[in-house]
């Protein structure tokens, strides 16, 4: 019997095979997911923010995309994971809300999806699979046993990448 497990907002979990990983509204956050095929080991961080180098109160290390997946990568690993094998997908990184600017500050959406594609390319970590950007929110949900992302999107239906 499979259990789906909930990851929270600044928050990462991993799990293997029958177990699923789930998250809910992904707006501006990131949802950077990991996967092992062979051991049939996933990863999920939620991410809310690019860099923690940037904010003071950084003890979240899974609140921010370049501490959170490397956290994540370990955790994996730890549980078994090879990390020559270990694919990413990402998903979320919208821009939820309008600003008149042209500043990039208020990208977050970008800005997160950007600095998870940096950090996963310094950590030698390929992404096969994105469902980034416009201006919706996302749940997903990782299957662990094939790496299936599934992405659903209210007006925008149901995909898997």
């Amino acid at each position: 019997m499979s259990t789906v497990i909930k990851v929270g907002m600044a928050d990462l979990k991993t799990c293997k095979y029958p177990d699923r990983l789930t998250t809910l509204g992904l707006g501006s956050c990131v949802g950077i997911v990991l996967y092992d095929p062979i051991t049939k080991i996933g990863g999920l961080a939620h991410a809310m923010l690019p860099d923690s180098k940037l904010i003071n109160n950084n003890q979240n290390i899974a609140k921010f995309v370049d501490t959170g997946s490397k956290k994540l990568l370990d955790d994996m690993i730890r549980l078994g994971a090879n990390k020559n094998r270990i694919r990413a997908k990402l998903a979320g990184g919208a821009q939820m809300f309008k600003f008149d600017t042209s500043s990039d500050l208020m990208k977050i959406g970008y800005r997160n999806a950007q600095a998870a594609k940096a950090n996963l390319a310094e950590l030698g970590i390929t992404i096969v699979a994105e469902d980034t950007g416009e201006n919706y929110g996302r749940t997903i949900e990782l299957n662990t046993e094939n790496g299936d992302l599934i992405v659903k999107s209210i007006g925008k239906g149901i995909k898997t990448i």
